[in-house]
């Protein structure tokens, strides 16, 4: 095993945290942004770029291809290169990594007439089929198969707009659709778009290159077809999933923490939530602050694509109700793998039956430390925060799950009192 594998969280339980934590920017924004560049040639400078190994990642799949990605972690910011005819082959050694390069498959489709993408791996949460990205590729006149482990998508007579529903939002469909319509021969309607701020991010990416896209944050967009884009600096929003996990952090370990540089109106229901928990939220000027002087109180929870529950923060939602006051029923309806994570919470005592795609969860004081195993980000920062309010020493394994969507995430916990550190 890897030295990477074995790192881990050394967690030790009773911390309320305290303080300031700042917000770089959405994963799921910068890393779809990335893929974007690919549509036009030349110089981009992306600002508000978190220091996250999937930003690694994916700069590594864009320099297979050709391009020059330059991360300056001191400014937070991106410089790509893209040159005029960047390759079209995503290699299995990139894409395996990471989910979100099945993202540079409408990019180039689009700008090239032809790609090859490896079938994708990233977080062991559901299977998440392609199936929505294809349909919806051959609706716009893509010809695409399944070759030897990647999907191969061809235009042999270019790319015309059409009218396409999907089955369900996804956000990865969408994305994959917006950018092949972009640069086709009329107008396309996309009809039961994902919502999600990162998508509208692209969406306002896209139409600054000279896109012309209409209906962001909506479920239907209208896309005329461009000729061409260019290349612009662009600044991404704040990571929303970041600031729920800070937002619960601060409920579940009675703490008081204030989100800088955040964005509460992306996260109007989770908020809500919290507030019922009873947990005294307050909006700022440039972010929010989230106090908890008390156990919180039960609460149910339904994930749903946005503006619905996150199924990202449903981990956190888990985890607090574990040690609230009350039961509660947590139901997860966009990622069937997602309660891996319970097996792990269970470990620490928590009192949860899952049937289906339902969790049924009666609240305990507190939890009891023992080792327990990241599956993903998103379990892995609940483990951490489950830690924090567990008696003992509690070890959570795969930290390098962690490192894929939290910036520094020890030294953030270290700076608002709690007692964690990395161990090998």
């Amino acid at each position: 095993m890897s030295e990477q594998l074995k790192d881990r969280f050394q967690i030790i339980g009773g911390s309320h945290l305290t303080g300031e934590v700042s917000i770089s920017g959405a994963k799921n924004s910068i890393l779809k942004l990335m893929a974007v560049s690919l549509m036009a040639a030349g110089k981009y400078r992306l600002g508000n770029v978190p220091a996250i190994a999937d930003v690694t990642m994916m700069g590594e799949l864009l320099e297979s291809l050709g391009c020059k990605v330059i991360h300056d972690e001191s400014k937070s910011e991106l410089l790509i290169e893209v040159p005029e005819q960047p390759g079209f082959k995503a290699d299995y050694q990139f894409v395996r990594k990471l989910r979100a390069s099945i993202n540079v498959l409408g990019p180039l489709v689009a700008k090239l007439g032809r790609a090859e993408v490896a079938l994708p791996g990233g977080d062991a949460i559901g299977s998440r089929g392609l199936d929505f990205h294809t349909r919806g590729l051959k609706e716009l006149g893509a010809v695409t198969q399944n070759e030897h482990g990647y999907i191969v998508a061809t235009t042999p007579k270019g790319l015309t707009g059409a009218k396409v529903e999907l089955e369900f939002p996804s956000v990865g469909a969408t994305e994959n659709i917006l950018t092949a319509a972009v640069l086709a021969k009329g107008t396309t309607v996309l009809e039961n778009a994902a919502r999600e701020p990162d998508l509208v991010d692209i969406g306002n990416f896209l139409n600054a290159m000279g896109a012309k896209i209409q209906g962001l944050g909506t479920p239907t967009l209208v896309i005329d077809g461009v000729s061409k884009l260019n290349p612009v600096d662009y600044v991404a929003i704040p990571d929303r999933i970041v600031t729920g996990t800070w937002a619960f952090a601060a409920a579940i370990t009675q703490g008081d923490i204030t989100i800088k540089n955040a964005n509460a109106s992306h996260l109007e229901l989770p908020l809500e939530k919290l507030t019922s928990a009873g947990a005294v939220v307050t909006t700022t000027a440039n972010g929010l602050r989230v106090k908890m002087s008390r156990r919180p109180s039960a609460i149910d929870i339904s994930t749903l694509p946005y503006p619905g529950f996150p199924t990202d923060l449903q981990p956190f939602a888990i985890t607090l109700n574990a040690i609230a006051d009350g039961d509660a029923l947590v139901t997860e309806n966009v990622f069937e793998g997602r309660f891996m994570f319970v097996n792990e919470l269970m470990r620490l005592g928590a009192n949860i039956r899952v049937d289906g795609h339902h969790a049924s969860i009666i609240g305990i004081p507190k939890l009891s430390s023992a080792p327990v195993a990241a599956s993903d980000i998103r379990a892995g920062a609940g483990l951490v925060l489950a830690g924090l309010v567990a008696e003992g020493t509690t070890f959570v394994e795969g930290a390098f799950h962690v490192d894929r969507g939290y910036p520094k995430f020890a030294e953030q916990l270290r700076a608002l009192g709690a007692d964690v550190t990395r161990v090998n």
